[in-house]
């Protein structure tokens, strides 16, 4: 029984690295994206629309 118990352990330890790995980069990757919406916002505010202008 102790046989099978360390390469399950090991096993585990594995998927536990992948999944907080996974986790960092979609919380980099959500801080990016809202970031950008955040820039994006602040363009779209200080430069005007020339649309806008024409009407």
């Amino acid at each position: 029984m102790k046989y099978l118990l360390i390469p399950m352990l090991l096993l585990l330890t594995g998927c536990s690295v992948l999944a907080v790995a996974d986790a960092g980069v979609s919380a980099v990757a959500t801080t990016i994206k809202v970031g950008a919406k955040v820039v994006g916002a602040a363009v779209d505010a200080v430069i005007p629309d020339k649309e806008k202008d024409k009407k």
